[in-house]
């Protein structure tokens, strides 16, 4: 294992790298610096596939409501050597865009840096797996290319890569909340990933689990329409002064939830109830690469509590460096910037511009960040969801700092796990409550 991962790189232009997804992460840096060093040899594999909704609301393609909006200036959405400005083709010229806005640029880009040549659509990558010393096999089933447009049997297709990169995103697969009594209770349930217009609770009492962006976004979006929506959080949010300034007098905060009951009741933490039409989970994504296949002799990399690792700088697994990388995973940040750089250095690394350390070095790193996290009282809960691939001898050590998900560029993503929840001061709004409701 050391000494593939040590092995000198070939040049670049006989090398032929798949990079799984299409998103600004892949379809975007990284797809323009892989062309920049040549025009040969280069693949993009895409994963478009509907994601399953884990309460039954069927499969949908990404996680974008009508009203998402970005929570960053169009001046930190930008790629360094492409502005995200506003000009005559902008369909949102607000600092602040709609995400119709963002598709718009990602298109432009695309065409600017001659990339749809690259780009595989309507192909799902179902499998990556070692194959040989130095190559990776990478299974796929393609709809455009069976020539059915919908429906159909598909056939697997499998390729030879020299080098894989995973830009797959995080947010596809729903992180539900946990509450006593949930499967027993006989409302309607949504994850905010299936969420769309607020038109269906028309009328409704709409409990929402978070507060984070979306939860945000959402729960004022359906207070539009509702009799009455009811927040569940597990902390006060700092800008809680000034959210009565919404003018939303049925919107309430209340601590996280007990329990729920048969009789359509929920009961918050600090015991009082209200009976609900909905329920609507805001409550992030968990960290996802089911095209990795599982081993249990030895992996690539481990997702604990989404936490992802053992990765050097988030970006390689030191036992497989450079055959293997991801873009992408940390939440923290101003993705777009870090996706351009994350691509500049991987990019770099497969073309031998520039060297990582040994693997023992790289772990070492891994192992000291990890470390400093603990330090900081940053631990992963207990559970633990392994990814691995056939053939790789896996390392001890797991590091990574990504325990939630947030999306900068678009107003998504959820974080749990910060702490107990406590009572909250005060209430939105300035309606009386309905009885048997306390506000806070």
């Amino acid at each position: 294992t050391r000494d593939f991962a040590r092995a000198p790189l070939p040049p670049m232009p006989s090398r032929r790298i798949a990079v799984i997804g299409a998103g600004a992460a892949a379809g975007g840096p990284l797809a323009s610096r892989l062309r920049a060093r040549s025009r040969r040899g280069r693949h993009l594999a895409v994963r478009r596939q509907a994601s399953a909704d884990p309460l039954g609301a069927g499969g949908v393609h990404g996680s974008l409501y009508a009203s998402l909006r970005t929570n960053l200036p169009r001046e930190c959405m930008g790629f360094l050597d492409f502005p995200f400005v506003a000009d005559e083709s902008s369909v949102d010229p607000r600092r602040f865009p709609g995400h119709q806005e963002v598709l718009r640029y990602l298109e432009a880009f695309a065409r600017r840096f001659d990339l749809h040549g690259l780009i595989r659509l309507e192909t799902e990558v179902v499998g990556v797996r070692r194959s040989g010393d130095a190559s990776w096999s990478v299974s796929y089933c393609s709809r455009k290319l069976a020539g059915t447009d919908a429906g159909g049997e598909l056939q697997e297709e499998e390729e030879v890569f020299d080098a894989v990169v995973v830009c797959n995103g995080h947010f596809a697969e729903p992180r539900l909340a946990e509450v006593a009594g949930i499967d027993g209770w006989p409302g309607k349930q949504l994850h905010s990933h299936s969420y769309r217009v607020p038109d269906q609770f028309h009328g409704q009492v709409v409990v929402i689990v978070g507060y984070n962006p979306s939860g945000i976004d959402i729960s004022r979006d359906i207070a539009g329409v509702a009799k009455e929506v009811h927040v569940a959080i597990r902390g006060a949010p700092r800008n809680v002064n000034r959210v009565p300034a919404t003018a939303h007098a049925n919107l309430w905060l209340h601590p996280m939830i007990d329990c729920a009951e048969e009789d359509v009741s929920v009961v918050f933490q600090d015991g009082s109830r209200v009976k609900a039409d909905a329920i609507v989970h805001c409550t992030g994504y968990n960290y996802n690469f089911p095209f990795l296949e599982d081993d249990e002799e030895a992996g690539v990399v481990t997702v604990d509590d989404n936490r992802v690792g053992p990765l050097y700088k988030h970006v390689f697994p030191p036992r497989l460096a450079p055959r293997i990388s991801f873009i992408g995973l940390p939440f923290k940040a101003i993705p777009f910037l870090v996706f351009q750089l994350q691509s500049s250095w991987v990019a770099g690394v497969l073309s031998g511009r520039i060297e990582l350390p040994p693997p023992e070095e790289m772990m070492q790193d891994v192992a000291a960040f990890y470390t400093d996290m603990g330090s900081k009282h940053v631990h992963p809960r207990p559970r633990r969801k392994h990814v691995r691939v056939r053939g790789v001898a896996g390392g001890a050590v797991r590091a990574g700092e990504n325990r939630g998900v947030e999306e900068g560029d678009l107003r998504r993503g959820e974080r749990q796990g910060e702490g107990p929840a406590r009572e909250l001061p005060r209430r939105v709004g300035r309606r009386r409550p309905p009885a048997g409701t306390r506000s806070i």
